[in-house]
Formats: structure tokens, C-alpha cells, sequence
């Protein structure tokens, strides 16, 4: 069932993002390390950066992982209205 406001209630598959920042930390050190070995400091500094910028993905991820249900609720909790930045008075 559709109601129009699928983009404010989306919900982040955290669990697959987290394990791909994984998977990309690993290729990027790798990557890094080789490069490095292999005396190319332009790829291993492209790879540096993009090993620090899955990093704070990673981290971000694992934030609201920590979080719990508000940002990766279970299959049985449906949609939430989002918060449209009202005070609560009427």
C-alpha cells in the first residue's frame, strides 16, 4: 500500500551497509598496502582517502545500529508518520 510519503518513512537496510563498509575497509587497506608496497603514491593515497571515508561510513552505521529501533526497526513495526517539526501544541 502506497500513501505518498514513502521518501520521509524509508528505512535503511543498516545491516547490508554495514557489512558492504566492511567490505570496502578491507579492499581499502588492501589497496592502500599494495600500492604502497608497489611505490604508487597516487593510488595508495586515492585508496587512503577512500579507506577514511568508509570509515566514518562505518561508523555512522554503526551508530544508528546502536540506536535501536527508531533507525532500524524490525519487519513487524510498520511505517511511522515522520516528524513534521511541530512543538506538540495544537
Amino acid at each position: 500500500m502506497r500513501t505518498g510519503n514513502e521518501p520521509a518513512t524509508a528505512r535503511s537496510a543498516l545491516r547490508l551497509r554495514f557489512w558492504l563498509s566492511v567490505w570496502g575497509l578491507l579492499w581499502a587497506a588492501f589497496g592502500t598496502t599494495v600500492f604502497s608496497l608497489v611505490g604508487r603514491p597516487g593510488w595508495a593515497a586515492a585508496c587512503g582517502v577512500l579507506f577514511l571515508v568508509v570509515l566514518c561510513d562505518l561508523s555512522m552505521v554503526l551508530r544508528h545500529l546502536h540506536q535501536g529501533p527508531h533507525w532500524q526497526p524490525g519487519r513487524n513495526i510498520p511505517p511511522y508518520e515522520p516528524d513534521h517539526g511541530g512543538t506538540g501544541r495544537r
